[in-house]
């Protein structure tokens, strides 16, 4: 597993992605729910959506990521850790 989670509601939870992981395991992917996902801690990770550029994910950054829209995190140092709602 690339990340830890903690369940904080059925559709809402907390999400840790280590400093650790090879980079090589944070790959493309899609989603089969709308996401939100917001940073609760600063870092120097980035996020990037398909056909798009990437961007930071500093503390209070917040996402919306359609379902089925492809997507990746790009390793930085430190842990990333995220919440994510499901809608």
């Amino acid at each position: 597993m690339i990340y830890t989670q903690k369940n904080i509601s059925d559709n809402k939870f907390e999400r840790t992605f280590s400093s650790d992981i090879p980079e090589t395991e944070l790959k493309w992917h899609k989603d089969k729910e709308n996401r939100m996902v917001e940073v609760t801690e600063d870092t120097d990770w980035y996020f990037q959506m398909d056909n798009g550029l990437p961007i930071p994910l500093n503390k209070g950054v917040k996402l919306n990521i359609p379902k089925e829209t492809y997507h990746r995190v790009i390793k930085g140092t430190g842990d990333l850790k995220i919440i994510i709602q499901e809608y």
